[in-house]
């Protein structure tokens, strides 16, 4: 009786979120207001973690910022300061080190308080094929991509379940979700982001934490800098995104409590044929759809986030 109690109860909820989702497709969820959270940022010095450093700003949010780059952090604080008339805190932070993290964590906690939106966006990657990848870079991507996302969890996510309250923020990249020929480390980086933010989202449902968002970030080449020369052979397909459009997007989709964002939309359809169609079948489209060669050309900057 169990068994067919709980199964009924599936297939009906099951039904009702299919149509909740139908309906959502037409009618946008609200948006919630940030204003007065405190919204941490890493990797906020240039690019994708300023711009949305910014935004936040704009909407009444008092603002954090971590990178390793004291001069670049400095400067995103005054276009703040400048723009919006708020003042941003700044720390500078390598967050390949889990003993900085936490360092750099405490004195935050005791002079801003407790962060209530945290935005893992600092990254890295080195661009070069596996077996020319020196170890110390390939140890420094996953320290940066993954590793620090542990650490920041660590320091902040207790205050988050205590108030239930907050919102985590993964800056991964559709690198995270299928494997591309030249980033092998950096996609094992980004795997693990996913997976992470993935089951910490499952783990905080499991503990009653239902007021702690979480939101994965998935895009395809964004034009930072980072990944400066890479190519796309079809840019109506799969185009190299514009910093200001990826950052409009990810924004809205925290403000959503939107927990997936893959960006352009044809990714969604790519991770879904790749865990459909037969494995060569796969291989040829992806070889079809310049797959093989996006990093050919590759030059990037060697820093910062995608």
């Amino acid at each position: 009786m169990n068994f067919f109690v709980e199964t009924l109860w599936v297939l009906l909820l099951s039904t009702w979120y299919s149509l909740e989702a139908f309906f959502l497709l037409f009618v946008p969820t609200r948006r919630k207001s940030v204003a007065g959270e405190t919204v941490l940022l890493t990797g906020a010095g240039s690019g994708i973690g300023r711009l949305m450093a910014l935004e936040f700003a704009r909407l009444g949010a008092r603002i954090v910022l971590w990178d390793i780059n004291e001069e670049g952090n400095k400067e995103t604080a005054r276009m703040i300061k400048e723009t919006h008339g708020i003042r941003a805190h700044t720390y500078t932070c390598d967050c390949s080190s889990r003993e900085e993290i936490y360092r750099v964590a405490d004195k935050v906690k005791r002079e801003v308080g407790d962060v209530t939106i945290l935005i893992n966006n600092a990254g890295i990657v080195t661009g070069k094929k596996f077996l020319d990848s020196p170890d110390a870079l390939i140890e420094k991507s996953m320290e940066v991509n993954s590793l620090a996302h542990f650490w920041t969890y660590k320091a902040f996510l207790p205050a988050m379940m205590a108030g239930n309250h907050g919102h985590l923020v993964s800056i991964a990249s559709s690198a995270g979700l299928i494997g591309v020929n030249g980033l092998a480390d950096y996609c094992a980086s980004k795997f693990a982001a996913v997976g992470f933010a993935e089951s910490m989202a499952l783990e905080l449902l499991a503990n009653g934490c239902d007021g702690v968002k979480t939101t994965i970030v998935c895009p395809f080449f964004i034009n930072t800098g980072m990944f400066d020369g890479a190519n796309t052979k079809f840019p109506s397909i799969l185009p190299i995104l514009k910093p200001d459009y990826a950052c409009r997007k990810i924004v809205d989709a925290v403000l959503r409590d939107q927990v997936y964002l893959s960006m352009p939309r044809s990714v969604y359809l790519i991770i879904a044929l790749k865990h459909t169609l037969p494995t060569k079948l796969g291989v040829l489209l992806g070889e079809y759809l310049g797959a093989f060669n996006f990093m050919a050309q590759f030059k990037g900057h060697g820093k910062k986030t995608d």
